[in-house]
């Protein structure tokens, strides 16, 4: 009965308007970053009908129609809705993992989940992949997005994670996995749920053949499979068995990949005919840790607070009050001078990196958390911006097997624009504010 009347009191979260109807709209004079990673479009027009775009190009070169509703865009930058390849959106930011898990499931569905999904908006983020979350919730949200129903990043989702055995009191979001048959009645249950892709995570606990099998039905049903690289060990079984995204930096505390990862990780590379390795290192979380604990004022930033009732923002404050102690990132100290070393590694060996951030995680909130990802990568590590920027926008449409959509400003594809005021490619922070955000041709911001 509690749960009933806060559903009643906390779901009425005010959805921004908008309308659509058969009118053309022109972004004119930005800087345009298309996604494809070449030279900027000076002096651009972008015009956009309905959900699509329609016509790219220069002021010289398209011709406006008299109808079209001008948006003046001089001195913005404008690039394609950004992608964050790993969110959670069953969590936000709480520090205790085993509470929130005992009493938020109940609104998972109606009032957790789709408050994550619109922050991920607002933020200019109007793609994302959920990875590991209950399964009904996952597809409900997913589909009242896609309906228009409510506000929110388009969601590819993995439902439940698959692992060997699932941590105590995870079940309703971890599925265990302990046979060849279990593996492959596992991944038939998500397929026919509807899933967009299959999530594993301590796949080396598995034996090999488990796993294997795991991996063979997923690709029989067409889903991709995403898996943990905390360990070498499995990093090793997930190149073995051809798993398709590989999550984290891992490794702990050592400084660097052995060179028997190394190898197999540029054997993989080098076999053009699988298409590029692609890696999503989630490393803002870990490398921010230090600066957060030391300066907590940036989490009173309350923009991580719409759509979630007091109750929850309370509660999630006051788990994270004390950022010195949270056991979650104690470690972190020793980790974040590894963490640029790996990136170059994987650099190096031919990987394509792609923006994921992990959002969600203790004190990690889905309207910050893929802008800081950006700006670490780029003012951190010395990763060009527009490397950066086509790892959040053109890599992860290719990944999802959705390019023929969406990830680039191209004729035809839909129309999901960002645009910041200023030169993104030299101030890459303008992303924590992002001033005009469309998705599917429509304006949330």
């Amino acid at each position: 009965m509690l749960y009933r009347l806060l559903l009643v009191l906390v779901t009425c979260f005010p959805l921004l308007s908008y309308s659509q109807n058969d009118t053309i709209t022109a972004l004119v004079g930005v800087t345009l970053i298309d996604g494809f990673g070449g030279k900027p479009i000076q002096n651009s027009v972008i015009l956009i009908k309905n959900d699509k775009i329609l016509e790219v190009g220069n002021q010289q070169s398209v011709v406006i129609p008299e109808n079209a509703e001008i948006i003046s865009t001089e001195g913005m930058s404008v690039l394609p809705g950004l992608w964050d390849m790993h969110v959670h959106t069953m969590i936000n930011g709480h520090a205790d993992y085993t509470y929130w898990d005992q009493t938020y499931p109940p609104l998972f569905e109606e009032v957790i989940m789709p408050a994550s999904a619109q922050q991920l908006l607002l933020a200019g983020v109007t793609s994302a992949r959920d990875l590991g979350a209950p399964l009904e919730p996952s597809i409900a949200v997913r589909d009242k997005i896609n309906s228009g129903e409510i506000p929110g990043a388009t969601l590819y989702v993995s439902g439940p994670f698959l692992q060997h055995e699932p941590y105590p009191g995870t079940d309703h979001f971890r599925w265990g996995v302990a046979s060849e048959k279990e593996a492959r009645d596992k991944v038939n249950k998500l397929a026919d749920a509807g899933v967009d892709m299959i999530k594993v995570v301590d796949q080396d606990q598995m034996p090999y053949e488990v796993f294997k099998a795991l991996v063979e039905q997923a690709h029989k049903r067409n889903l991709k499979v995403v898996a943990h690289a905390h360990r070498p060990e499995e990093i090793e079984y997930g190149l073995m068995a051809g798993a398709d995204s590989f999550e984290h930096t891992g490794l702990s505390s050592a400084p660097e990949y052995p060179d028997q990862i190394m190898n197999l990780i540029k054997a993989r590379t080098a076999k053009m005919d699988l298409g590029p390795l692609f890696w999503c290192p989630t490393v803002e979380g870990l490398y921010n840790y230090e600066y957060t604990r030391d300066n907590p004022e940036m989490l009173d930033n309350d923009s991580w607070h719409l759509g979630l009732p007091d109750s929850i923002i309370t509660d999630i404050k006051q788990s994270i009050q004390h950022p010195e102690r949270l056991p979650y990132f104690q470690l972190t100290p020793s980790r974040k001078p590894t963490l640029e070393r790996k990136i170059k590694q994987l650099l190096n060996a031919g990987v394509v990196l792609m923006i994921g951030t992990d959002s969600g995680i203790p004190m990690k909130f889905h309207s910050q958390s893929t802008w800081h990802e950006l700006d670490v990568w780029v003012n951190e590590f010395g990763i060009s911006p527009m490397y950066a920027i086509k790892s959040a926008t053109y890599w992860p449409a290719k990944w999802m097997g959705v390019d023929h959509e969406t990830g680039t400003i191209t004729p035809g594809k839909y129309a999901d624009i960002i645009a910041v005021k200023g030169d993104v490619l030299r101030h890459i922070s303008l992303l924590s504010d992002v001033d005009l955000v469309i998705k599917h041709g429509k304006r949330y911001k």
